[in-house]
């Protein structure tokens, strides 16, 4: 119990901006964007192996 009361007093200070470090607001965007950049990083891989798919069907000359 202390050290949860500890962690909720220095999680305070550092959103009040009495300690340095990331604020739960900071880390929550931070978090957000980190999953976006994931989504989009995988829809890339998607787009990009359709993409490679329909070039051979226009294609079929292409070596992959």
């Amino acid at each position: 119990m202390p050290d949860t009361l500890r962690g909720w007093v220095r999680r305070a200070e550092i959103d009040e901006g009495r300690r340095p470090g990331t604020t739960s607001t900071d880390a929550a965007s931070i978090k957000a964007l980190q999953a976006e950049v994931r989504e989009l990083k995988r829809a890339n891989e998607i787009l990009l192996a359709a993409s490679s798919f329909f070039a051979r069907e226009l294609d079929p000359r292409l070596p992959w």
